[in-house]
């Protein structure tokens, strides 16, 4: 029996729905209890869970995180009513990962998962697309209204200290609907010297897209704070690195990114870079083949699968049906937060453990064993084998076994 390895400092772990949740268990069972001994923070983030506690539960989460420095996520239910009714709940409560985000603050980084047998479905790229996705505001702390019918919709601002502005945003002819979406211009900064930061250390170019012909002021308020901070403080580095960091219309820098071999990193607004980070997973064979991590200014780290909970799988799943779902993106986020942990610990040993997991991830797709979404797209050979969720685990742990006891 090999010596576990210890896990220094307690790790955040937040549980799922469906079947990313029956997944979450598993990779914890086969890939991750066997080797390591650590110390683990548990929050039930099951959307039931969250109702009962009136969504404390993910607030406590967040504020473990805070605490320890990383935390480790698996997908999780934002109900819209259809849910509300199946789950019987209370409301329709925000999304967890949105109020997580919001108290954490920072960027989301997003890079897809590569492997030699699937090639992406935008045949000019041939290196990974990181998206840096703002970790605050926009809808998902927005404030959102159903105007009854006709009549004035007007916003107030209070200065500290001074008297109320009033502008008027709509005279309502009947009903309708209004949103209203905030940001700070601190964590918009925070957010242009995260993805400055990480293009210069992959020595990548930097693209940031927004509309800023239209929203005159919110959108061109994040262009100006990212071309205010490059000027001042990165463009001589960016220079002498010989990358450039490169500022376009959204609807531009999708029609860009389609002929680019990639190899970038694309900053986004929040929504922005949710919408297009599933776009680029896609392309890269699956939703489920992306890494995402949060990485706040106030150094907290959290690690996440940026995908949905599986509802389809897990409803066959419930019937007793054979289920082929994709674990790697749960595996991952694993895999992240460990070497993390290890790297803030200086425990190289739990950095090393995380790279052999993911060397067995690879190489067991890479060696012809996948789910189906995969091998639909692989390369065709004879070798290819379909296996369900669990055995697509078992394969992972199998090649996993062999590096680890040789």
């Amino acid at each position: 029996m090999t010596k576990k390895i210890q896990v220094k400092t307690t790790l955040v772990e937040m549980d799922g729905d469906e079947m990313t949740r029956i997944m979450w268990q598993m990779v914890k069972d086969k890939l991750l209890f066997p080797y390591l001994d650590m110390n683990i923070d548990y929050y039930d983030l099951h959307v039931k869970h969250r109702d009962d506690t009136d969504d404390q539960v993910t607030v406590d989460a967040a504020r473990a995180i805070q605490k320890y420095g990383v935390g480790i996520k698996c997908a999780t239910i934002t109900p819209n009513e259809d849910r509300v009714v199946e789950y019987t709940l209370k409301k329709a409560w925000k999304s967890p990962n949105g109020t997580i985000r919001s108290m954490l603050d920072g960027t989301v980084f997003r890079k897809p998962i590569l492997v030699e047998n699937i090639k992406p479905g935008v045949t000019s790229w041939k290196k990974p697309i990181t998206i840096g996705r703002h970790a605050y505001g926009d809808v998902y702390d927005n404030f959102e209204m159903r105007i009854p019918g006709p009549g004035k919709l007007e916003v107030v601002f209070t200065p500290e200290g001074g008297k109320p502005q009033s502008h008027t945003v709509k005279d309502f002819p009947s009903a309708g609907i209004v949103q209203v979406n905030h940001n700070l211009e601190a964590s918009i900064l925070n957010f242009a010297k995260a993805c400055f930061t990480y293009g210069l250390s992959e020595k990548i170019d930097v693209w940031f897209s927004t509309k800023d012909t239209i929203s005159k002021k919110y959108d061109a308020g994040f262009r100006d704070i990212f071309d205010r901070e490059f000027n001042a403080h990165w463009k001589e580095s960016f220079d002498k690195a010989g990358i450039e960091y490169f500022f376009t219309l959204i609807d531009d820098a999708v029609a860009r990114i389609m002929k680019t071999e990639g190899g970038l990193l694309w900053a986004l607004k929040n929504y922005d870079g949710d919408v297009l980070s599933d776009m680029v997973a896609s392309a890269c064979g699956s939703l489920a083949m992306m890494t995402s991590v949060l990485v706040s200014p106030h150094g907290w780290f959290e690690y996440e699968a940026a995908h949905g909970t599986v509802q389809k799988h897990y409803y066959k799943h419930l019937k007793g049906e054979e289920t082929s779902s994709n674990s790697m993106a749960l595996i991952f986020a694993w895999t992240g937060g460990l070497r993390k942990r290890g790297e803030l610990d200086a425990t190289p040993d739990v950095v090393a453990f995380a790279d052999l997991v993911e060397k067995a991830a690879l190489e067991t797709v890479e060696g012809g064993i996948m789910t189906g979404d995969l091998l639909l797209l692989a390369d065709k050979k004879p070798s290819n084998k379909k296996v369900n969720t669990e055995g697509f685990i078992d394969a992972i742990a199998g090649t996993l076994a062999k590096k680890v006891h040789g």
